[in-house]
């Protein structure tokens, strides 16, 4: 293929794409240029169909590459790039959950997506040119698949709509949405927002849509230039009989079952009745020697079919939901805090069998995660991981660190809770909350929202507001789009059988996370609309029962959690407090035991368990900056008593003022009457309290008295001051 290039504008910005350069061994490929940001998609699809599978294959991966950014990454002993980071992870599943619903489900062959960033100018955020180059790296290749679809970044700053906003001006918006989409419907959303209104959020999705057609526009363009033709499923008369040889085994056995009846409340009852249809259908394809083990998953992948049909009819024509709950019906809530007696905050949160336990750790602010991306370099203070076991669910499942789905659950829980999390200088603390999923039968990422909020109120933690979070559902008529029924609260098999998983967080006065992903082509706006009202009505229930439990943050932190003390110095001061090589800290910190952070600005942070320690350690830094001033008095230690080189007599003693600083009594300073040797009055090692009597900036010296402390002899007069004939007015003049 020859080198294409198309080029339109998008947001007043060039958006260039590049086809038949790089990657030509792909099954589809292309360059996306946005700004200075450059994207690479390819895509190649199996040969044959992947065999004994009873799902579609497609793998996703975004791989960010840090020579894109200029860098070299910051671990002292491994230089590449290694598992992709959270971001990657999150982003890779956006691209995912944007294609996926355009493929056939009944698909496959494996499918392998690699989008890689090649460039990263600092400004142009990389996802938009990844989903586009996704789409024509699709779109032109010979795999089927229902594209193209189009994506864009809406930001909001100073009320107005901005498409694909710079990294600086997302810092200003108070909404980060990112909607995919083909000419008419929506596909997938992604959104962060600042407690907005359901009504604003709608209006950026459309937004988006409008402009979203016109890149379709263009997508379309190039596939119509440089696309392949696409391939055809041929008829195979052999793989035709043995599915129908199949299929009629499945249907004698179904016809003895009301697939109805499988639905039930009890999620391990309704899994009962499902494993006996498959243990009945597997047993007679078993009886037929012909029947491979193909053909049984191919029979099981039927039953699955037969059971969503049910569930469709269940809800469109019988209008019920599995669980005989109303269609805007939640589940039983129950809330609780302050289980784990050690833990800085705890809460339990369950919504019918969803079970999740939320957990709060306070850390110092030297506790903040280190980035080190592509695309940042910096710290976080608020972290938020959830874990789903095995367990949960009642399966058997190795635990092996957190996988994709549980990377992005964690990270729209922390996106929702956000907005309502005290400032840095209200509260200087480090954050990590941990869910634990105890059981799930859908929506364990709303209720670890849910339960999140709980066990930050019982940490104490001055949140702003409450956030709740809710998972809709939708059911469509495969023949008629605008027959459907929408559904509040979905659990497992509504999530699993319907068309939809939209999820909600905000609280009672706005919106703080949304994440949408669908089965089906794409939705239309109207239930966009009718979801968002509807989620703000169930929201604002299971609000009502969080707060009958803990209506806000408790006044108190858990003895167990770690003391923040805060001071001010000067920052010119910082280097003392530091050190050489940090000893001066490191010797605080080692004898206080506590943890010390120094910020530019000159705030420090004392951390620590023990009181006590962290006012010595208070004390200490402060006695370090503090600036000595004649007249005031200390109590400090003989550090040593000075001797004259030259002569060997003792001449005063040097005592500690502060950790940092000393001055001298000379031996006159001692005493009212005469003292011949310093160490007569005074050892080394003795404690004194003695008073400021000059402070020479200059040469760093400060001069002390112990005698002007001391009750003045009855009848005591001063030496005659030797140098007070020079003073006389006219001594000088000749």
């Amino acid at each position: 293929m020859s080198i294409k290039q198309f080029n339109t504008q998008v947001a007043g910005q060039e958006l260039k794409v590049e086809v038949g350069k790089l990657a030509k061994q792909a099954h589809g490929a292309c360059t996306v240029t946005y700004g200075e940001t450059v994207v690479l998609a390819t895509v190649v699809s199996s040969g044959q169909p992947k065999e004994g599978v009873d799902y579609f294959p497609l793998m996703v991966d975004y791989e960010e590459k840090m020579y894109a950014a200029g860098k070299i990454k910051g671990s002292r002993f491994i230089k590449r790039e290694g598992r992709a980071t959270d971001d990657a992870i999150l982003t890779g599943r956006l691209i995912d959950r944007s294609i996926r619903p355009l493929f056939k489900e009944s698909e496959r062959n494996d499918i392998q997506v690699v989008v890689t960033v090649l460039s990263y100018d600092g400004i142009n955020d990389p996802v938009f040119p990844a989903i586009m180059a996704t789409s024509v790296a699709l779109g032109i290749s010979p795999i089927p698949w229902g594209g193209p679809l189009a994506g864009l970044q809406i930001g909001r700053v100073e009320k107005e709509w901005v498409i694909n906003p710079s990294v600086e001006a997302k810092s200003k918006s108070d909404i980060d949405l990112f909607v995919s989409g083909s000419k008419d419907e929506v596909i997938m959303i992604e959104a962060g927002a600042n407690e907005a209104l359901e009504a604003d959020i709608f209006e950026a999705i459309k937004f988006a849509g409008k402009h979203i057609a016109k890149i379709i526009d263009f997508v379309e363009d190039i596939i119509k230039n440089v696309g392949a033709k696409k391939q055809e499923s041929l008829n195979n008369p052999e793989k035709e009989a043995v599915i129908s040889l199949v299929k009629a085994k499945v249907d004698q056995v179904l016809a003895q079952y009301d697939l109805s009846n499988c639905f039930h409340p009890d999620k391990s009852k309704m899994k009962a009745s499902i494993d006996e249809v498959n243990e009945k259908v597997n047993l007679v394809l078993k009886e037929d020697n012909e029947v491979s083990k193909d053909m049984r998953a191919m029979g099981l992948a039927m039953i699955d079919e037969a059971l969503v049909k049910a569930f469709k009819d269940l809800v469109l024509k019988q209008g019920q939901r599995p669980d005989k709950r109303k269609f805007d019906e939640i589940r039983v809530l129950e809330a609780e805090v302050g289980l784990l007696p050690r833990t800085h905050g705890s809460g339990l949160f369950a919504r019918g069998e969803t079970q999740v336990l939320s957990v709060v750790t306070l850390g110092s602010p030297g506790d903040e995660q280190t980035l080190d991306t592509m695309e940042e370099s910096g710290t976080k203070k608020y972290m938020h991981h959830y874990n789903f076991p095995g367990y949960s669910v009642g399966e058997v499942k190795p635990l092996r660190g957190p996988g994709r789905r549980e990377i992005g659950h964690g990270a729209l829980a922390e996106k929702a809770l956000v907005p309502v999390l005290p400032k840095d200088e209200d509260f200087p603390y480090t954050i990590r909350v941990v869910s634990e999923v105890l059981g799930s039968n859908g929506s364990s990422s709303q209720a670890s929202i849910c339960g999140s909020t709980l066990s930050l109120m019982d940490a104490g933690v001055p949140i702003k507001k409450p956030v709740a979070g809710i998972a809709m559902g939708v059911v469509v008529d495969d023949n008629n789009k605008n027959n459907y029924k929408i559904l509040t609260d979905i659990q497992g098999i509504e999530d699993h059988a319907g068309h939809m998983d939209f999820k909600i967080a905000g609280t009672r006065d706005g919106i703080t996370a949304i994440q949408l992903d669908i089965k089906l082509g794409g939705i239309s706006y109207q239930v966009v609309e009718e979801t968002l009202a509807k989620a703000k009505v169930a929201r604002e229930k299971i609000l009502d029962v969080m707060a009958a439990v803990i209506s806000e943050p408790r006044a108190e932190l858990s003895p167990y959690a770690p003391r923040i003390t805060t001071l001010h110095i000067d920052p010119e001061k910082i280097r003392e407090v530091i050190g050489t090589g940090g000893k001066i800290i490191n010797e605080i910190i080692a004898a206080c035991n506590v943890s010390i952070d120094i910020e530019q600005d000159g705030l420090v942070m004392i951390t620590s368990t023990d009181g006590e320690g962290a006012k010595k350690a208070q004390a200490w830094i402060e006695g370090i900056v503090k600036e000595i001033v004649p007249g005031e008095i200390y109590e400090g230690q003989v550090l040593k008593i000075v001797t004259d080189k030259n002569k060997g007599t003792e001449i005063g003693a040097i005592v500690q003022l502060t950790p940092n600083k000393d001055g001298m009594v000379h031996i006159s300073q001692i005493a009212y009457e005469r003292v011949n040797k310093v160490s007569d009055k005074i050892k080394v090692g003795d404690v004194v309290k003695v008073k400021v009597v000059e402070v020479d900036k200059e040469k760093n010296r400060v001069s002390l008295s112990i005698k002007d402390l001391l009750p003045k002899p009855e009848g005591f007069t001063p030496p005659a001051d030797r140098t007070s004939k020079f003073k006389k007015p006219g001594f000088f003049k000749k």
